[in-house]
């Protein structure tokens, strides 16, 4: 067995404030006082500042230095969620990783901005996947990465074993998500803690589930500690010998005999380009034309 103790953070997110700087280190305190046996806390994306480009900032920067310090002081992996990143000309959607020391192991930029909604926000392009020593590999994503299943599966392929994954869902697809997030993980053989953030930073019901698609735990609407000691020898079990010893997805994917075209470098989808460009939706106008009974549909 080879244990380790996660716990995400569920809390109510502002974007009028200046932060929620202070109201993260409170819950975070008071998780490792109630829960000192937890080794790794997640909080939801951009909890820090909230879901306001314009106040994005350059990194390392004085939010993610007290962070360092809460890591240190509790000896812990801390991923603070997420923060707008002011690099030059760019945003990014970024995700710090601090290691039990204090230092910051990594960041991780999103790749999939929520487009056409997250305006002026820039992709990144490099995975991230981080040791725990003794323990295991993570992966790093960002809410809308994830329904976008190669970016898993290349975090998986990189060796990673649970996957990270702050969110900031407010709309109405989150019962999506959480149907994403269960595929996912049986697909990927993986645990996956999905946390997301209430209020400004989302209608919460976070969700962690197993390498076998099990849920774990899903949170309410409300504001929660989510401490989950997970095993990660069933994340190799399963590798292993196959979901409830049935399917081996990674071997089977591995010993494939089929090419992907799409994924070669270069390659286009006639049906792809025939989608039209990537913008918010109008508002939907109808317009009858008495006589014929026939309406005008925007194209």
């Amino acid at each position: 067995m080879t244990p380790f103790a996660i716990a995400g953070i569920q809390m109510r997110v502002h974007s009028t404030l200046e932060s929620n700087l202070e109201a993260m280190k409170y819950k975070l305190n008071t998780l490792m006082a109630i829960y000192p046996w937890v080794q790794l806390v997640l909080f939801s994306e951009l909890a820090v500042y909230g879901p306001l480009a314009a106040k994005a900032q350059p990194l390392p920067g004085p939010a993610e230095a007290e962070f360092q310090k809460l890591a240190a002081k509790h000896h812990i992996w801390l991923i603070p969620g997420s923060i707008y990143e002011r690099d030059g000309q760019r945003v990014y959607n970024t995700a710090p990783v601090i290691n039990p020391h204090g230092e910051v192991v990594g960041r991780y930029r999103k790749m999939f901005p929520f487009y056409p909604y997250e305006e002026g926000v820039s992709a990144g392009n490099e995975f991230m996947v981080f040791d725990v020593p003794h323990v295991g590999r993570f992966g790093v994503s960002i809410c809308y990465d994830m329904w976008f299943p190669e970016t898993i599966r290349t975090l998986v392929s990189m060796g990673a074993e649970v996957i990270l994954h702050p969110s900031m869902t407010p709309t109405v697809d989150r019962d999506v998500e959480l149907s994403i997030a269960r595929a996912t993980a049986v697909q990927q053989q993986c645990y996956i803690f999905d946390i997301n953030g209430v209020g400004d930073g989302g209608v919460g019901r976070s969700i962690v589930v197993g390498p076998e698609g099990a849920v774990i735990h899903q949170a309410g609407n409300g504001e929660e500690m989510i401490p989950i000691e997970v095993d990660l020898d069933r994340v190799r079990r399963s590798r292993e010998f196959g979901m409830m010893r049935l399917g081996q997805v990674l071997k089977s994917f591995r010993d494939r005999p089929a090419e992907f075209p799409i994924y070669q470098n270069g390659a286009r989808s006639e049906h792809f380009d025939s989608l039209g460009p990537l913008l918010k939706p109008t508002r939907y106008k109808k317009t009858f034309q008495p006589g014929n009974g026939k309406t005008d549909l925007p194209k």
